[in-house]
């Protein structure tokens, strides 16, 4: 399927309301957004409210915050935990409620700002080779360090010998929960910190809808990140995001899904990481045994064969990781 045919055939262009045809079109910006937000709840009031089928270009702040501007800076003296990762939104899609799901078409993910737009570094006590408020132990913390980078469309300039791939993903996106406020820093049900590269331009994530609305939010955009976020800092940037937002009426699950021309996958997160594992392999299972036509058993059988499993965090609150499958198997 060439690019073009693989969308007209999405979930989203199949049972979305708009049909996966774009709408109107709105923008974010940071002089509009005003207030970030540090928490995924429905207790604010929306930035902006859309239909289904619209298209938004948001303006997304980097996780720190924009505060480390230099390679002398120190995180701990520039950061106010738990003040990090700031969140765009929350966007209300009109018609949007319980036991729906927002289906979400990420166009571009883009840098903004002035170079080097790129940010990384070590924090103390944050990390997945180091003690951390949850996993505590008597070492001392790793010395603070931090790595400005050139990024654009032709790479990400980490030293003068080695240029990584301009990988653009989105860090933390997400609907709000019924009733919880969650911290942006967290993963869980509703999305959140999910740091998974997956979530790339042309990939379709969808978010089950908990209250009114939606309330989507999004933030923490990554130029680059390998698997795990292993110093649990990606290429941090801010950015300039385009996303299709569409409503899938009555169809509701447990975790986020996302569907690219290739594969579908789910999404889990917990600890410990095999959990995480379990939930995201259990809902590809399901999913598989609801929508393609696969008894359940048999559907755990194929996975064992050709799953693959993405590892997208182990350094948050709760670590997450995505199950896929290719669709070419999935004939049932």
């Amino acid at each position: 399927m060439d690019h073009e045919a693989w969308l007209t055939n999405s979930i989203m262009a199949r049972r979305a309301v708009a049909g996966g045809k774009p709408g109107s079109r709105h923008s974010l910006s940071v002089e509009a957004q005003g207030q970030f937000h540090y928490v995924y709840g429905p207790y604010v009031d929306p930035k902006m409210t859309i239909d289904p089928g619209d298209i938004v270009v948001v303006e997304t702040e980097d996780a720190f915050g924009g505060v480390i501007q230099s390679e002398q800076d120190s995180p701990t003296a520039k950061l106010n935990f738990p003040f990090l990762n700031p969140q765009s939104g929350p966007i209300y899609v009109n018609g949007a409620e319980k036991g729906d799901c927002l289906a979400v078409h990420i166009h571009a993910v883009e840098t903004r700002g002035a170079q080097p737009a790129g940010t990384t570094c070590i924090m103390p006590e944050f990390g997945g080779l180091v003690g951390t408020g949850a996993t505590a132990l008597l070492n001392p913390p790793l010395p603070e360090r931090v790595r400005k980078m050139h990024v654009d469309k032709d790479g990400v300039r980490w030293s003068d010998k080695i240029v990584l791939p301009y990988e653009p993903f989105i860090g933390t996106i997400g609907v709000s929960p019924e009733i919880e406020a969650v911290s942006s820093l967290q993963p869980d049900y509703h999305g959140g910190n999910m740091d998974l590269p997956d979530v790339a331009p042309g990939a379709i994530i969808y978010l089950p809808v908990h209250t009114p609305g939606g309330y989507l939010y999004v933030g923490d955009c990554h130029a680059a990140q390998g698997d795990g976020e292993l110093s649990g800092v990606a290429v941090e940037q801010r950015a300039t995001v385009t996303l299709h937002v569409d409503l899938i009426k009555g169809w509701s699950f447990a975790w986020p899904r996302l569907e690219t021309k290739d594969f579908i996958m789910t999404i889990g997160s917990a600890r410990p990481l095999e959990d995480a594992a379990r939930i995201a392999y259990r809902e590809l299972t399901r999913w598989m045994a609801a929508d393609y036509g696969f008894d359940e058993i048999d559907a755990y059988m194929l996975l064992s064969q050709a799953g693959r499993i993405r590892l997208g965090n182990m350094v948050d609150p709760k670590y997450t990781m995505g199950a896929s499958i290719l669709k070419k198997y999935l004939v049932g």
